[in-house]
Parts: C-alpha cells; sequence; structure tokens
C-alpha cells in the first residue's frame, strides 16, 4: 500500500519542484548565465532566503528535475512483473517515459541541450550520472541475479537503454524521421538493440534499410 506523504512534506516537496521548474524556464529563455538565485525565487514566488533551503546553487536546482525523473523511473522498473524478461521490462518503461502525455520532450531536450552548453552545469551533470547510473544499474542487477560490483551485465544494460532514449529523442526533436511517434522510435532502438545491432541492408540510391526484424521466441 503506497502510504500519501504528510501535508508538510507535500508541500516542501511542490516548493522544490516549483524552484527547480522555475530554474529551467528562466534559464531557457534567458541562457544559464544570466539566472541568478533572485531571479528564480521571484518567478517562483518565495523569497531568496527560501531557494537557498532548497537548493545550494542554480545548477542543483535545473538538475533537480533530472534527478527526481530518474528515481521514478527506476520505481517503474522494480514494479515490473518479476518474470518480465529485463529487455521487455526496460523497453516498456523507456516507452512508457517518451509517450507520458505530461512530459514535453521539447522542454526534455531544451534541458539536455543546456547542460551541453554549460560546463558549470555538465560538470555537476557528470556528477548526478554516476549517482544514477548506479541506482539504475542496482535494479537492473536486482531484476537480472547479477552483482553491479562484478558483473559487466547490469552495467551494460543500463547505458544501452539510456542510449536508446537518448537517439530516439534526438531523432524525433529533428523532425526527420518516418515514425509516427518517439515510442515507435524507442521499439526500433530496442528492437536493433536485441539483434545485436546488425548491419543495415543496403538499398538502391545509397540509402540504408531497417535491419530485418529478430525471430521471436
Amino acid at each position: 500500500m503506497i502510504q500519501e506523504l504528510p501535508l508538510r512534506d507535500r508541500k516542501k516537496a511542490a516548493t522544490r519542484r516549483a524552484l527547480s521548474d522555475a530554474a529551467v524556464r528562466l534559464a531557457r529563455t534567458l541562457g544559464i548565465d544570466c539566472v541568478t538565485a533572485d531571479a528564480i525565487a521571484s518567478d517562483a514566488g518565495v523569497s531568496t532566503r527560501t531557494f537557498h533551503n532548497y537548493f545550494p546553487s542554480k545548477e542543483e536546482a535545473i538538475l533537480f528535475r533530472f534527478e527526481t525523473e530518474v528515481t521514478q523511473w527506476v520505481q517503474q522498473l522494480r514494479e515490473r512483473p518479476a518474470e518480465e524478461p529485463i529487455w521487455d521490462s526496460l523497453e516498456t518503461v523507456v516507452v512508457g517515459i517518451v509517450m507520458d502525455p505530461e512530459r514535453d520532450l521539447t522542454d526534455t531536450f531544451a534541458v539536455m541541450a543546456l547542460v551541453e552548453d554549460s560546463p558549470a552545469l555538465l560538470a555537476r551533470q557528470l556528477e548526478l550520472q554516476g549517482r544514477v547510473n548506479r541506482i539504475f544499474g542496482e535494479a537492473i542487477a536486482e531484476r537480472t541475479g547479477t552483482d553491479i560490483e562484478r558483473d559487466l551485465y547490469p552495467n551494460l544494460l543500463q547505458m544501452a537503454a539510456g542510449a536508446a532514449c537518448k537517439a530516439a529523442i534526438d531523432l524525433w526533436m529533428q523532425g526527420t524521421s518516418d515514425y509516427a511517434n518517439p515510442g515507435e522510435l524507442v521499439t526500433e532502438a530496442f528492437r536493433q538493440l536485441r539483434a545485436g545491432i546488425p548491419q543495415p541492408t543496403p538499398l538502391p540510391g545509397g540509402f540504408a534499410g531497417s535491419a530485418p526484424a529478430p525471430m521471436q521466441h
């Protein structure tokens, strides 16, 4: 049974999210270098002191959303049926991420661009990435009976799933894909991963077609 958080904790969580959303919004509009703690606090309707009670820096406020979402994705993975193959579980979770009606992929893509363009954000993101990779890898290790400290498999799998998600989002945001939605791109990415990413079949005119679908087991 899921217990609801006390009202005080729900209010604190809402304030933290509002500050993070304000930081992302201002960074997208003004550029990360022009954003200040005062501006974030004002945009969120709280004091600068309140901002600092929640975040030590604007970079941490921007990256908070990413860390929170990864925690939710790990929880979704842990809630998948125990007998479900790990590839199926990961694909279901990732498709759910990119097809979430409450998620704006344009916003997600913009945050990714902010991180890549800011040395300060990138340094903190790399630290954060190490932490979330560990959490995600541990969840995969639990599902597969492997050891994240000794086995390559959970470490490799979490990196592959993350790469599939990013590749699908990148291609979808470019607007050049023939797929109907980003979920179909993720499904195709996982299909190719399952098949060992075979070399595409050359087509007339110099373009490469999709690799043949793998056999069903």
